[in-house]
């Protein structure tokens, strides 16, 4: 009796240790990084590299030839229009007094009194413009209201509002430009019908045609000039404008009135702008990897006042987000989960400690999650970022923050 009682103790030892020995050697379960499938809102946009720019900036140019006194304006000196002197030119005797040059002066005037008249017209133009695209947004926002439109069209008439204000204050600087350019005109005709007597030569003044500050001094010393030399470039600083250049492919979703977000410029705050235009031409620009890309510059206006972006200038870098796409209540995944698998997507889900694989059908995507449409449900749990290990069938664990 006592034999086979050893017999059984033996046999349980040794199963025993069988037992430990299978544990011990038992694949440990492979750890992965999870994340739940959420209802949250979801953006679509297209990120890029945009430069500021001055959205009306004039070349100041010598309305004749002549000797050039050196301009004392420097980079940065504020201008105020038709006070601020910004050159003078003396001018050569007798050679405006010849008839060539007094029939130029003559075509220069008569040039300019056209171009004003023009933009007397697109002035007029531009105001009938604003006012019809005023009544408009009134009226879908009157109408938003009461329930009867949509948001989104409540979006297109305040850009389109945007868009004929922008184009009205255009419209007035260019009217404000060809006069000066008139009064010019005018001036140097003056100076070929006998504005000089004797060995006294008048001297020809070149106010500031538009307030604001000298952005670049191209003639500085003195010197002779011919006609049309640019001599200085002035814009206002504050009054600034985004340019950013985005594949044509990302540039059809893109439309007046878009969202932007404004990052790393220099200031702490995030920005915000609107599109307010898609150029219609493409152009091809080579990338840093040396192909060829066909891009689309989209303007974008700035929304924050001056005083928040203050320290911006011109062609200043500043990285765009611009919005292509927004919903609110998206069930979402985290695309570091997704794998392609055949012809469609696909995730690892967690079963019983161990990996299942999930197709999923996928819409929208950004950088950071995707749009489900179909294979998963809220709250349930994927892998992210799987590892060569990470396969049907093994068993897992999900490491801890």
């Amino acid at each position: 009796m006592s034999r086979i009682i050893r017999r059984i103790i033996t046999i349980v030892l040794v199963l025993a240790a069988l037992g430990l020995a299978a544990y011990a050697l038992r694949p440990k379960p492979v750890a992965v990084d999870v994340a739940t499938v959420t209802t949250a809102t979801m953006q679509v946009t297209v990120d890029e590299d945009a430069r500021t720019r001055i959205k009306e900036r004039y070349i100041v140019s010598a309305p004749l030839a002549g000797r050039l006194a050196r301009i004392t304006l420097k980079e940065g000196d504020p201008v105020v229009a038709s006070d601020t002197l910004i050159a003078s030119i003396d001018p050569p005797d007798p050679s405006l007094l010849d008839p060539r040059a007094r029939a130029e002066a003559e075509a220069r005037v008569n040039a300019a009194i056209a171009v004003h008249e023009r933009t007397a017209t697109d002035v007029s133009r531009a105001a009938a413009g604003l006012e019809l695209a005023q009544t408009e947004l009134q009226r879908v926002q009157d109408a938003s209201a009461g329930g009867g439109t949509s948001a989104l069209e409540v979006d297109r008439a305040q850009a389109a509002a945007m868009i004929a204000i922008a184009d009205a204050r255009a419209a007035d600087v260019a009217r404000d430009i060809a006069r000066y350019e008139l009064d010019l005109a005018r001036a140097a005709l003056l100076r070929t019908t006998g504005a000089s007597t004797g060995d006294v030569v008048w001297r020809f003044p070149i106010d500031a045609p538009v307030s604001g500050r000298v952005l670049r001094v191209f003639q500085e010393s003195a010197g002779v000039v011919a006609a049309g030399a640019p001599l200085v470039e002035i814009g206002d600083p504050t009054d600034l404008e985004l340019v950013a250049d985005v594949l044509s492919t990302d540039a059809v979703g893109i439309r007046p009135g878009a969202p932007v977000r404004l990052e790393h410029w220099g200031g702490e705050a995030t920005l915000h702008g609107r599109v307010r235009l898609v150029e219609p031409a493409a152009f091809t620009k080579v990338s840093a990897l040396g192909v060829e890309e066909q891009r689309v510059n989209v303007v974008i206006d700035f929304v924050d006042p001056p005083a928040a972006r203050a320290g911006l200038g011109d062609a200043y870098r500043v990285e765009v987000r611009i919005v292509v796409w927004e919903a609110d209540d998206v069930l979402t995944v985290p695309t570091a989960a997704l794998f392609r698998h055949a012809d469609s997507w696909a995730v690892y889900g967690i079963r019983d400690g161990r990996v299942v694989q999930r197709d999923v059908t996928i819409g929208r995507r950004n950088a950071l999650q995707a749009q489900v449409l179909g294979g998963l449900a809220a709250g349930e749990t994927v892998i992210v970022f799987p590892g060569d290990a990470v396969r049907p069938g093994v068993r897992v664990q999900p490491r801890t923050p």
